[in-house]
């Protein structure tokens, strides 16, 4: 677990109380998304943003977003597509974005939103179907970051990365 915290780091969804302005990730995109356009999308229902808090329960250490989304069968590679039913369209769960603050970037903070972002996942398919994660990753390092993770590219998509449901529920097994 990473340290640096003087408590137990903390995901939540996230709300008006946390510090969004605050945030620096060092990808605009990322930081734009986080400061106006996340509690939007939780208001839409688009997508819902889990926020690590660090030591004040205000501030942002990362943050991750999830949302639902569907995979073409004909981009997954065909060990994967012999174990799914014969639908065009197979339902997934989307890790929109993940991010963590400058200040706190290269002390494990990312596989922490990643682990809970998986976690997540796995437990909501006991409430709505989905398959596999979705990824999509914004550049070669990100890319790795995933694939260190077991996530395997689309065929047609370099960048857009998947993990079956049934490898986070062994991950989550042991």
């Amino acid at each position: 677990m990473p340290t640096s915290f003087h408590s137990k780091p903390v995901i939540e969804p996230l709300s008006k109380y946390h510090n969004r302005a605050a945030f620096d990730c060092g990808v605009e995109a990322l930081g734009r998304y986080i400061w106006q356009q996340a509690m939007q999308d939780a208001k839409r229902k688009i997508a819902a943003t889990f926020v690590l808090t660090g030591d004040r329960p205000e501030s942002i250490v990362g943050y991750y977003t999830l949302s639902s989304t569907s995979v073409n069968v004909g981009e997954l590679p065909e060990q994967v597509v012999r174990k799914l039913p014969r639908y065009p369209l197979i339902p997934a769960t989307l890790i929109g974005r993940l991010a963590v603050d400058r200040h706190y970037q290269g002390r494990g903070y990312g596989e922490l939103l990643l682990v809970d972002a998986l976690r997540r996942s796995l437990i909501l398919t006991e409430q709505i179907g989905s398959a596999a994660v979705i990824v999509d990753a914004k550049d070669d390092k990100a890319r790795a970051f995933y694939e260190h993770f077991q996530f395997i590219p689309l065929i047609s998509y370099s960048h857009r990365l998947f993990l079956p449901m049934a490898a986070i529920e062994d991950y989550f097994a042991e």
